[in-house]
């Protein structure tokens, strides 16, 4: 399976996320996937990658030339490299089987929301995951949940997304058979273009 990992480029955050990165690309690789990432050497995402490779797995990065331009590029990868950033999220979709996403900032948000979001509209059957031991996507989860509660959701977003707390679960439920989305007419009514 090719797994997409979303997670920090952010080199301010606690050693604890790198290490949850490293966990994450060992399992990956002892598990015999292929990792996709965001293609760049620093914070989670060279973590995840370095580590993944360490334990045998095949890593793909997708990278737009703005980043290898400034020399982040993870060289050890396959590197694709696109135009922009959202040539990059394209091509990490359509490369990918299933998506985790770990503890990230503003461009992780977008990243998950994009892929869930599709995902909601029945637009892909891939699995995804996020991987939280430290609670850092409760206050997204509890805005979910209120969103589902004043009407600006159906209950189906949960049934979308895999919230877990431990690497291993984390995996197992991406290796696990997704439950098939239907859209209705009502979904694409109220969603955003």
């Amino acid at each position: 399976m090719r797994i997409c990992v979303f997670c920090s480029s952010s080199g301010r955050i606690d050693r604890r996320y790198l290490e949850l990165a490293e966990e994450a690309g060992k399992e990956l690789a002892r598990r015999g996937h292929t990792l996709v990432s965001g293609g760049a050497t620093v914070s989670c995402m060279g973590a995840v990658a370095r580590a993944a490779r360490d334990g045998g797995a095949h890593t793909v990065g997708v990278i737009p030339q703005a980043l290898v331009d400034v020399e982040v590029a993870d060289e050890d990868s396959e590197l694709v490299v696109t135009e922009d950033m959202r040539s990059r999220k394209g091509e990490m979709d359509r490369r990918s089987d299933a998506f985790l996403v770990l503890p990230g900032g503003l461009g992780t948000l977008e990243e998950l929301f994009e892929i869930w979001t599709s995902r909601v509209l029945g637009m892909h059957d891939k699995p995804i995951a996020i991987l939280d031991p430290y609670n850092l996507y409760e206050p997204l989860r509890d805005l979910m949940k209120h969103l589902l509660e004043e009407g600006f959701a159906r209950p189906r977003i949960f049934d979308a997304i895999g919230w877990t707390s431990t690497v291993a679960e984390a995996f197992d439920h991406l290796e696990r058979t997704p439950v098939r989305l239907e859209a209705t007419a009502e979904d694409y009514i109220e969603s955003e273009p």
